[in-house]
C-alpha cells in the first residue's frame, strides 16, 4: 500500500463496508457505537481466505480464530477524555485515529457491524503504534 496515507486506508476499509451491505453512509455512521471516557474504537482486518503462502482455503473456523486472536487494527474513533489523563500519558496520545495498532490478543470488547470486526478497548490496552501491519503475525 505504498503511496495511499492512512487516511485513505481508512475512508477504504469504510467504502467497501458500505458497497457490500448497500447502506448510505449515514445509516453506517448510525450503526457505528461513539467511544466514550477513555475507550478507542478500533477496526480488524478482514481474515485471508487462504493460509499465508499456500492455495489451501482456511474454514470458517480458522478464519473465526484469526479475528478473535487478532494484535493489529485500525483506529476508528475514541472516546473524549482517551489519553487526556497527563499522570498516565505524561508525553501526550499514544496513538490517533487512522494508525495502525498493535494490542493484546483478545483485548477489548468484540462486536461486529456488517460483517466487520471491531474492538472497543481501554487508551492504555494500545502497545504500538505500526507503520506497515502488512507483514506482522502473531506468534
Amino acid at each position: 500500500m505504498m503511496g495511499i496515507t492512512k487516511t485513505m486506508q481508512l475512508k477504504e476499509l469504510e467504502r467497501e463496508q458500505l458497497l457490500e451491505e448497500g447502506i448510505s453512509e449515514e445509516e453506517f455512521e448510525l450503526q457505528l457505537p461513539k467511544p466514550v471516557g477513555y475507550r478507542v474504537l478500533v477496526a480488524l482486518p478482514r481474515p485471508e481466505d487462504k493460509f499465508e503462502g499456500t492455495n489451501v482455503l482456511k474454514t470458517d473456523k480458522a478464519k473465526q480464530l484469526d479475528h478473535v486472536m487478532s494484535i493489529i487494527g485500525l483506529v476508528m474513533d475514541m472516546g473524549d477524555q482517551a489519553y487526556n489523563d497527563p499522570e498516565r500519558f505524561p508525553t501526550g496520545k499514544w496513538c490517533n485515529v487512522g494508525d495502525y495498532v498493535m494490542f493484546r490478543m483478545n483485548s477489548g470488547t468484540r462486536f461486529s457491524i456488517q460483517g466487520v470486526e471491531y474492538r472497543l478497548m481501554n487508551d492504555d490496552s494500545i502497545e504500538a503504534v505500526v507503520a506497515d501491519p502488512a507483514g506482522i503475525q502473531r506468534a
